[in-house]
């Protein structure tokens, strides 16, 4: 399928036929897919479980409300923020971004590009994406909002805002995961009904971390899993040229 043709097959299936199994090893390279997708300052602050034991689907269903969409699913997939990973995945591009210079830029700005993201990776990032009972981000917002008389300035920077962009970013991974399966011939369902508290403690994920989205997985069991049409806004409705 082309991509036109990927994106009207896509489908929020919520019955699946459990006698259709599916490849895990295909939606694993899915998943491999899904890091490709682009996120705020390449952070990369997300982690995918993906749940092919019968026992844990059982439990993580469950969590979600029992829903058919888990309930018949072969395998599913847990979409987690990691913001407390924040330091850690800050290092990991710095450290990339420096081999990266040396191999990509010419030799006589590779000594500012090497300096200008230690700048932004060893000292902005760990700022920005800190977290201390919403102090640091009244702090960053009392500070944006000054720059902001004199220039042009981000000012979503407080620590509910820095959650929102954690949370988009991953759903960014979630849906290039989507659109991958859907390539596969396999078929998708995102969930926001669960339990988020429950499905932490199965998959034994710290404090810090957060449910993104839980994504049923299996191959769709005729049109039972369907409703009908897709229903989508007026097209002018929502497109405004300018």
């Amino acid at each position: 399928m082309n991509l036109e043709e990927v994106l009207n097959y896509r489908r929020s299936v919520r019955v699946f036929d459990k006698d259709k199994p599916i490849d895990a090893g295909k939606v694993k390279h899915c998943l491999e897919l899904a890091t490709l997708a682009p996120n705020s300052s390449n952070m990369q602050l997300w982690e995918f479980y993906h749940i092919t034991q019968p026992e844990l689907l059982a439990k993580i269903s469950n969590a979600c409300l029992d829903q058919p969409a888990t309930s018949t699913a072969s395998e599913l997939v847990v979409f987690a923020t990691r913001q407390d990973l924040y330091k850690k995945r800050a290092n990991f591009v710095l450290d990339f971004e420096r081999g990266n210079v040396l191999r990509n830029s010419p030799k006589e700005r590779q000594e500012k590009r090497i300096k200008d993201r230690e700048l932004y990776y060893g000292k902005l990032m760990p700022f920005v994406y800190a977290r201390f009972f919403g102090i640091l981000g009244f702090l960053r917002v009392i500070l944006a909002n000054i720059i902001s008389i004199f220039r042009p300035m981000m000012l979503q920077v407080s620590e509910g805002d820095l959650r929102v962009t954690v949370h988009k970013s991953c759903a960014l991974a979630a849906q290039t995961f989507m659109i991958a399966m859907a390539n596969e011939g396999y078929d998708t369902c995102p969930l926001e009904g669960f339990d988020s508290r429950r499905i932490k403690r199965l998959l034994k994920l710290p404090h810090g971390a957060e449910i993104n989205m839980v994504i049923a997985c299996g191959i769709r069991n005729g049109n039972k899993g369907i409703w009908g049409e897709r229903g989508r806004v007026p097209f002018d409705a929502v497109y405004h040229r300018i």
